[in-house]
């Protein structure tokens, strides 16, 4: 079946009907994908029933390497997994027995960050290419919808006098600093040195488009070479051009939902909900520009 591309926003977002990722993929269907996401970044694609973690898995290892192992560790969290896949990041608000976690659960804590603008795996010297989230349980009437901004849009609407102020600066991205701008605790040396900081450029260019997108996150800590002061000031200045809402495109969720984005052209951000009463079932993959040995 033909995939066809239906646009969600005047500049990018598409929901592709003819996709079901319960079925096994071809070589030809996954160019065809990977195409499609060059072009709109954001994908989203309806099912009725939602993906076993198994089919999760199999779509998202033909999109290219996937993230087969913890990434970090949060002192004091049990290695107990709710979802018994290294390959699946729980996005949920739910501890490893399915209870909704506690109001003072550290864990809980570091979710709330991703309610500022991020990129997946900007953390990390070698960078996230596509996510893919799952919806299994969804909070009522569209509730905590995800939020995406175009990172090229973005880049292309800029003055000329910034992008050729942004030209080779190089910011340094740590997990732990946004999760601290986002409310959390100070992070332990044990946590420190399970994840540390990774320097990337702020404008880089897509591979797949082979245009210049703004590269920016909450973890961005600071840009190399210059004063903190100025340095949170640029950032707070193209965080906020860059999620202009003529950039968002805002994802309402259904239960079997899955929606693939770009990291290396979409920025994103979770939105509040009742964490501590409702339930919410979120599982993601996530791929890499190159594999990391496990």
């Amino acid at each position: 079946m033909t995939i066809l591309a239906r646009p969600l926003h005047p500049l990018f977002a598409a929901e592709l009907a003819g996709l079901d990722l319960h079925a096994p993929a071809d070589a030809a269907r996954i160019a065809e994908v990977k195409r499609l996401m060059d072009i709109h970044a954001v994908a989203v694609v309806h099912h009725d029933r939602t993906l076993t973690d198994a089919e999760h898995i199999a779509f998202s290892d033909r999109l290219g390497p996937i993230e087969r192992r913890p990434i970090l560790k949060v002192s004091g969290a049990t290695d107990a997994l709710r979802v018994p896949h290294h390959e699946i990041i729980d996005q949920s608000n739910l501890d490893e027995t399915g209870a909704i976690y506690r109001d003072d659960d550290r864990r809980l804590f570091f979710k709330r960050a991703n309610r500022q603008w991020h990129t997946d795996m900007s953390f990390h010297p070698v960078r996230a290419t596509y996510s893919l989230l799952s919806a299994h349980e969804v909070p009522p009437d569209g509730a905590a919808p995800t939020e995406f901004a175009d990172m090229r849009a973005a880049y292309d609407a800029l003055p000329a006098a910034m992008k050729a102020r942004l030209d080779g600066l190089v910011a340094a991205h740590s997990y732990w600093h946004s999760r601290v701008l986002g409310g959390g605790p100070a992070p332990t040396e044990e946590e420190l040195r399970s994840r540390p900081p990774a320097c990337h450029r702020l404008v880089h260019t897509h591979p797949g488009s082979g245009r210049k997108a703004l590269y920016l996150a909450s973890h961005i800590a600071g840009i190399v070479g210059m004063a903190e002061a100025g340095a949170r000031s640029l950032l707070a200045e193209l965080t906020a051009f860059a999620t202009d809402r003529r950039f968002v495109y805002s994802h309402a969720w259904r239960v079997g939902d899955v929606v693939i984005w770009d990291n290396l052209a979409t920025m994103h951000r979770a939105t509040p909900f009742d964490d501590c009463n409702v339930r919410r079932d979120m599982r993601r993959t996530t791929c890499r520009e190159a594999e990391v040995p496990v």
